[in-house]
């Protein structure tokens, strides 16, 4: 049978992400691809599920047929153990967000960071990166300030309100990168790191639609310092309009967005989207306020 022959059935594990864009976004690229594609939230909120029921779901969406699985917050770091197979850049982020059932077995990948990497280069041209300053160490933050090293930044302070998550994470990330710095820093550090920094990356959900806010004082920010943010609902966060207004470049979520849903489709499908076709329907779905 021929890949466009057949049906995939998919679904999202993750806290309050009945909301999330990442389905329809998937499902219209697959329209567009002629392909019998279903993509359904799974949210533990609604279910009244842990986030430590992530490997009983996958199991229950094996046996219910589905194909695959992405994994959002908080279960990118939790998953791992239910797998059979990860990727060798997976198990160095620590997080896995693509799940793709296969035989019976569980084949993690990470697209957050080749997603946040793509979205860089594209938002971000030139911007300078050799010292950023990272807020959140959890799977997304993991997989983005796996990126960072990976694309040139030689220190990188990684500040999470978890010390020992700190900790652990920059000891990990030093190993992998031992060109590098990586430091952890606490949130009371904040201030007086941001002189030091070319630009600032926000890996925490503080800024999403359910968790309003910012992760620090955006009046310390200058108009030198570029400033990025994973969220993309809202895509314009309030650290972002703030960086705007004092004059930063900035590189909304939305970039992240559609760089991992790219890499995880074709992962899903073996079929390479048009990247850009599924960028234009995020923005068209949050101009609509979907």
């Amino acid at each position: 049978m021929s890949t466009t022959a057949q049906s995939f059935l998919v679904g999202l594990i993750g806290d309050g992400i009945t909301v999330s864009l990442t389905p329809p976004m998937h499902e219209q690229e697959a329209d567009a691809q002629n392909l019998r594609y279903l993509y359904r939230p799974i949210d533990l909120t609604v279910l009244g599920r842990r986030a430590e029921d992530v490997g009983e779901l996958l199991r229950a969406g094996a046996d219910l047929g589905f194909n695959a699985f992405n994994i959002t917050h908080p279960c990118k770091q939790l998953v791992i153990e239910h797998l059979d197979e990860i990727s060798p850049n997976a198990r160095d982020i620590g997080a896995v967000n693509t799940v793709v059932i296969k035989d019976g077995k569980f084949h993690g990948y990470n697209t957050d960071a080749s997603g946040f990497a793509r979205g860089f280069a594209q938002g971000l041209p030139g911007a300078k990166q050799d010292t950023v300053l990272q807020l959140g160490a959890g799977g997304a933050g993991s997989a983005v300030a796996y990126a960072l090293l990976n694309s040139g930044t030689t220190t990188l302070y990684l500040v999470d309100p978890d010390a020992e998550r700190a900790a652990a994470r920059a000891a990990e990330l030093q190993r992998l990168f031992a060109q590098a710095q990586v430091i952890a820093a606490s949130p009371d550090q904040v201030p007086q790191l941001l002189p030091q920094v070319d630009g600032v990356l926000n890996a925490t959900p503080i800024g999403m639609f359910n968790h309003p806010g910012t992760p620090f004082d955006t009046s310390l920010l200058e108009a030198r310092h570029w400033v990025s943010d994973c969220i993309y609902r809202p895509v314009d966060t309030e650290l972002i309009i703030a960086a705007r207004q004092r004059g930063c470049r900035v590189l909304d979520g939305g970039h992240m967005a559609v760089g991992q849903a790219v890499d995880a489709f074709e992962i899903f499908t073996g079929i390479k989207p048009d990247a850009a076709r599924m960028r234009a329907h995020l923005l068209e779905m949050l101009e609509k306020g979907l």
